[in-house]
């Protein structure tokens, strides 16, 4: 089974301004879904900048599983040659998707209505998420899952061997849900809907469209809703996956809050489905700017020019949080360190993520001196004003790499040093934030 079985402890302590350029890894969210797309299309698919974090790897792997032949030829770049819609072949092993709710959450969808059977596995933290939200959908279509307590994995799918179509309506705003539904609905005979009442992000629609899929997206008086034809033969792309916005917001926020910070991120998407953390540090006061803005593989993107700045608590709208749900952690680090109080609500989907990302931070900040109120779907900070909160804690990561890497940019800018009890599941995402961060100038440190 995947896991971090030796923890690594980390301490990321206080720096002067961090300066120079920060080339970020492609986005996760696009890479998952250009390894899958690429095994459903017949031919080769080409990919430059590839995200070569643990969790797309794990994805690559299962493609191969599969039947697609994946290889890499470089930094980033890869192939894949597809089998075709429907074309999945039964994997012999068990499928392991290491820490990724994404990767093994699109992947069901895409062998759920092949007349296989597979079974997926992951790590501690991915063993306790609940699939249901998945599983629950894929049997419309005729898929069986066979879980453990209530639908979590270790699973098999039963892949269903005569799919129909369905029209769903996605009950909570989630692209993985959405993106799922229709990879499924690929292999199912004429039109798969997917309704949902909060747009998410488009990654799946965009790339669908791209790979020849008839495909059409309308808002209606229900939601935004999503019609495919399936069984489409899906011809191959060459796709340049742009850098991953969620890891940016590290560096980038970290530059905010590090006091004569100047920094500089290209190539970000700038995806209006994912932008919503850039919105809020505006709103907050943030110095960013955006140069060079054009398109690179359908996504729009621009570099990111980022200065330090003194920046105040907000009020984020709910409605916002589908475009920024996995920058809630490094914006809670921003609130500790601003004058006034942000408020956060409409964020219950954190509690299912990686870990409970609302507790996490919640207990973490706390640990290091700031003062947190909570309830099931709202987190607000009391922020403490640049260089106000005390730090001098060790925090728990929850195996989340988001939630570790959020205390070490907390620590930069903390009048103590801020430690995280597991550094380990940054790779899983953000394999070099590590020396990246360090050649920005910080002082991140792993603990022996």
């Amino acid at each position: 089974m995947s896991g971090h079985d030796t923890p690594i402890p980390m301490t990321s302590s206080k720096c002067g301004p961090l300066s120079g350029v920060a080339q970020v890894p492609g986005d996760k969210s696009i890479s998952h879904r250009s390894l899958i797309l690429g095994a459903m299309a017949v031919g080769e698919t080409r990919i430059t900048g590839l995200l070569e974090g643990e969790d797309v790897l794990d994805t690559a792997k299962a493609m191969r599983a599969f039947g697609a032949e994946v290889s890499q030829h470089g930094p980033g770049e890869w192939s894949v040659h597809g089998v075709g819609v429907g074309g999945f072949a039964e994997p012999e092993n068990v499928i392991d998707c290491g820490n990724s709710g994404t990767g093994v959450r699109l992947i069901v969808g895409a062998m759920a209505t092949q007349p296989i059977t597979a079974t997926f596995t992951g790590d501690a933290s991915l063993n306790k998420r609940p699939m249901g939200r998945v599983t629950d959908p894929i049997a419309l279509f005729g898929a069986q899952a066979h879980g453990r307590d209530g639908g979590k994995l270790p699973m098999t799918i039963v892949g269903a061997a005569e799919p129909v179509p369905v029209t769903y309506t996605v009950p909570m705003p989630s692209a993985q849900v959405k993106s799922a539904v229709l990879l499924a609905g690929l292999n199912a005979p004429g039109k798969t809907v997917v309704i949902e009442k909060e747009a998410t992000r488009d990654h799946t629609e965009r790339m669908l469209a791209g790979f020849g899929a008839e495909l059409t997206v309308e808002d209606t008086n229900e939601g935004r809703k999503i019609t495919l034809t399936g069984q489409p033969e899906l011809t191959p792309q060459d796709i340049a996956v742009p850098r991953d916005p969620s890891s940016a917001a590290f560096p980038v926020c970290a530059a905010v809050i590090v006091p004569g910070s100047e920094i500089t991120v290209p190539g970000v998407s700038l995806n209006p489905t994912r932008n919503g953390l850039y919105t809020t540090l505006i709103e907050m006061g943030a110095d960013i700017a955006f140069e060079n803005e054009r398109e690179e593989g359908g996504e729009p993107v621009a570099d990111l020019r980022v200065r330090a700045s003194e920046t105040k608590g907000v009020e984020v709208p709910p409605e916002r949080a589908p475009s920024m749900i996995d920058e809630y952690p490094i914006l809670s680090v921003v609130a500790a360190l601003s004058t006034g109080t942000t408020v956060m609500r409409g964020v219950k989907e954190l509690r299912v993520k990686e870990c409970d990302r609302i507790d996490a931070m919640a207990r973490g900040l706390e640990a290091c001196g700031v003062t947190i109120e909570e309830d099931e779907d709202t987190l607000i900070v009391h922020g403490m004003g640049q260089g106000g909160v005390p730090g001098g804690a060790t925090c728990k990561s929850h195996l989340d790499h988001r939630i570790a890497m959020s205390f070490m940019c907390l620590g930069m800018a903390a009048q103590n040093p801020v430690s995280v009890d597991d550094g380990a599941p940054i790779a899983t995402s953000f394999p070099v934030f590590e020396p990246l961060m360090a050649a920005l100038g910080a002082n991140v440190t792993r603990d022996s």
